[in-house]
């Protein structure tokens, strides 16, 4: 029988990559989305789509529910990979803007992860990987919002991996560095809605580092590579006899856990003060 993966957020770029690629592979896919339109445009293209919206209970039940049906009541891989950025300076995060990116990036992550390990249990094996990202081992400056939802789910992870040791059941992290998707431009409105730049002590310095990389084409980072980077670990997690609990993806992500690793904190600081 062919090996089954439920992969979140699959409307584009990581996602999608990942929903095309397992499936090249021989993986039956369940490609969800959080927009409707998104799941039947990936239903014409042969994928089995159901709608999960992280910020919606109801749908992580449901949407594991139609996945399980379909299955006859299993399931051997999670690939939790929807989610948003937010960028600003901390300071200028309103609670209720983080407490929306928690709720994706993290809350809903957790919700459908808690659900799917009794499947798993019970059939004696699977695997369950997170993607996180380069921001869930170090903090860049602007990115605040979005890395502690990453250093959550990274402590989450972690944690999860001691505790379901010996039941059949893998974990691994994905932690790429700057990959080729919309996150950036997805995350624009959310900087609009929740941030008064303009009023911010750091006023100066917004002009002068984040309006600029937010609204202006510089092109691609240095180091980005394409979603297919992400694919290739998340492929290895899934069929390795023996994943890895960590993937790095891109140089940045190789530095990040090297730094992390040899550096102390303030020279740490020191270098990603300049980014």
């Amino acid at each position: 029988m062919q090996k089954t993966i439920l992969i979140t957020g699959c409307s584009s770029g990581i996602g999608r990559d990942a929903a095309h690629g397992m499936r090249e592979r021989g993986w039956t896919v369940f490609a969800s989305c959080r927009s409707q339109v998104d799941c039947d445009r990936l239903r014409a293209q042969g994928f089995a789509s159901p709608r999960i919206d992280y910020t919606d209970p109801d749908t992580i039940t449901s949407g594991l529910g139609e996945v399980l049906k379909s299955t006859g009541g299993t399931l051997d891989a999670l690939f939790n990979n929807g989610a948003h950025g937010f960028p600003g300076a901390v300071e200028d995060i309103p609670l209720e803007g983080l407490r929306a990116i928690f709720e994706t990036n993290v809350f809903g992550w957790h919700e459908l992860t808690r659900q799917v390990i009794p499947v798993m249990r019970a059939q004696g094996h699977g695997r369950i990987v997170q993607n996180s990202s380069v921001l869930g081992l170090v903090a860049f400056p602007w990115r605040g919002a979005y890395a502690a939802t990453k250093y959550a789910i990274e402590g989450l992870t972690d944690t999860l991996r001691l505790e379901l040791a010996g039941s059949g059941i893998q974990i691994s992290l994905i932690e790429p560095g700057p990959v080729s998707t919309k996150l950036r431009k997805n995350a624009l409105p959310i900087f609009e809605r929740y941030v008064d730049w303009e009023n911010s002590a750091l006023r100066t310095k917004y002009e002068e580092t984040l309006i600029k990389r937010l609204y202006g084409s510089s092109g691609p980072d240095p180091f980005e590579l394409p979603p297919s980077s992400v694919t290739k670990r998340l492929a290895h997690a899934c069929e390795a006899r023996r994943p890895r609990p960590r993937y790095y993806v891109t140089t940045p992500a190789y530095v990040a856990g090297y730094l992390r690793r040899v550096l102390p904190t303030r020279a740490i600081d020191r270098i990603l003060s300049r980014i």
